[in-house]
């Protein structure tokens, strides 16, 4: 009997490392559904018979919403979530506004915590498991000087935080919950930043390719022992100074 193809969620998958994980889940035979504000007009997809695409702000309730349900009616369930859509601010703390938190908690915050309730109560209806996996930072257990990211670290900190809660929470039903927390990688947010200016925030010297952090989401995605996990992508930068 052929085995059922599993349907994965991936938000902020117009560009970087949501489009990577994307693919890569595509090229390893899974049925996706792919989210970003304006992803039918970026170009960066076309919708086909594994792939469905939604538009919206995942910090509305509302796309949430639909996200969850083209993934039931249009794959049959959801087995997978990767929470990737996230902002990120970086400044003096005395320099944050209002809107800056705002902005902040509803994509990082909202936007995680919306579309994360319907996976979950979707997979304890299935019951069947599922895997839920996050994208954060490693700059929440390793602050560089210099480089100013305070009250964005408020929202992937609880990100970090809220990991390990929910896997604890679901294990009893298998709902894996992990993240991967990237150090820099090549994507467009650092376009505008020199190479070798990028590597002195690696240990190794190296800057990260979208590839490697889509292979740590898949790797998580699979691992079927492995809940509560923050796995850091980042040449060693959690570990310590260099």
């Amino acid at each position: 009997m052929a085995t059922r193809a599993k349907t994965v969620i991936v938000t902020g998958a117009s560009q970087g490392i949501g489009a990577g994980v994307v693919r890569l889940f595509l090229e390893r035979g899974y049925q996706v559904v792919a989210n970003s504000r304006s992803l039918t007009k970026s170009g960066t997809f076309m919708a086909s018979d594994h792939l469905a695409l939604v538009d919206g702000d995942i910090g509305e309730a509302r796309t949430a919403e639909r996200i969850a349900e083209t993934a039931v009616t249009r794959f049959g369930s959801i087995d997978g979530l990767v929470n990737n859509a996230g902002i990120f601010v970086s400044k003096p703390f005395t320099e944050y506004t209002r809107d800056d938190f705002t902005s902040l908690v509803s994509t990082n915050l909202e936007g995680f915590i919306y579309l994360s309730q319907l996976v979950i109560k979707r997979m304890l209806a299935q019951r069947t498991g599922g895997s839920i996996v996050t994208i954060t930072t490693s700059l929440v257990t390793n602050p560089i000087k210099g480089f100013n990211a305070s009250v964005a670290m408020v929202t992937k900190g609880g990100l970090d935080a809220i990991t390990r809660s929910l896997a604890i929470e679901y294990a009893k039903d298998h709902i894996r919950v992990n993240a991967v927390a990237p150090g820099i990688v090549d994507t467009p947010m650092h376009k505008n930043n020199p190479k070798d200016f990028l590597r002195t925030f690696s240990p190794m010297g190296q800057i990260a390719d979208v590839q490697d952090i889509a292979e740590a989401v898949l790797y998580l995605t699979e691992a079927n022992q492995i809940t509560g996990e923050v796995l850091h992508v980042d040449a060693g930068a959690h570990a310590g100074r260099w």
